[in-house]
Order: structure tokens, then sequence, then C-alpha cells
């Protein structure tokens, strides 16, 4: 069974730096398509996780999300099994819970939520002003 789970969150002022991880295990990393997403406790009940970042599996591609481009980057090194969010110059708008996601698939478009199959449970970012 895979799990993923999710660090790094903690919280950081306005205009600081964070580092996400999330480790993959019941399985190869090489064999995932995997992305962050985010909810933020502003959204409105039943709208759909924030997309923020993905990566193939060979890191060949990398999509970002519109909010978040130029501010990110998205990394993974399969022989640890990790993917790595590097986040900089956060604001206010940036914190919520963070979730990483991985499905065997390969897509066109990384930003659709309801394409990948597993799902960390979360790591807080908390952005003061």
């Amino acid at each position: 069974q895979v799990q993923l789970v999710e660090s790094g969150g903690r919280w950081v002022q306005d205009g600081d730096s964070v580092t996400l991880s999330c480790v993959l295990s019941g399985g190869r990393l090489r064999s995932y398509t995997m992305a962050w997403f985010r909810q933020a406790p502003r959204q409105a009940t039943g709208q759909e996780r924030e997309f923020i970042a993905g990566i193939s599996y060979n890191s060949g591609r990398t999509q970002f999300g519109d909010s978040v481009k130029g501010r990110v980057t998205i990394s993974r090194d399969n022989a640890k099994n990790t993917v790595v969010l590097q986040m900089n110059n956060l604001k206010p708008d940036d914190a919520a819970v963070y979730y990483c996601a991985a499905d065997a698939h390969t897509y066109a478009d990384y930003s659709e939520t309801s394409g990948y199959e597993y799902w960390g449970q979360g790591t807080q970012v908390t952005v003061s002003s």
C-alpha cells in the first residue's frame, strides 16, 4: 500500500521561504507522477484543492500553478523516494495545508485533483504578515 508523508510545514513570516518534503513508501517513486496541492481555510466548502506544482516520473517535465509560478520549484530524488517543494517569497495568502499526491499514470495536465490515487495527510504552512 502506497503511503505519502509530508513534512517541513512551519510558521514563517511574509517573504520567508519554506521547504516541504514528501516521502513515498510502499512503492517506488519512479513509478509515479507527483504533485503538490494546497487547501486554505479561506476556500469555500467543496472547493477543490489548489494545484501548486507537478513533476513527471523522470523530472523531465514540471508544471506550476498560476498563483505560485516563479516562486516555487519542485524536484524529486527517486533513489530516496522523496519529492521536494521549495517555496520562496511567501505571502499570507500562501498559508494553507499542503498535500502531496501521487499517481501511476502520466497526464497532459498535472492540475487535475481527480487524477491522483494517493494523497498524504498534509503539512501546515502558516505565514504571518
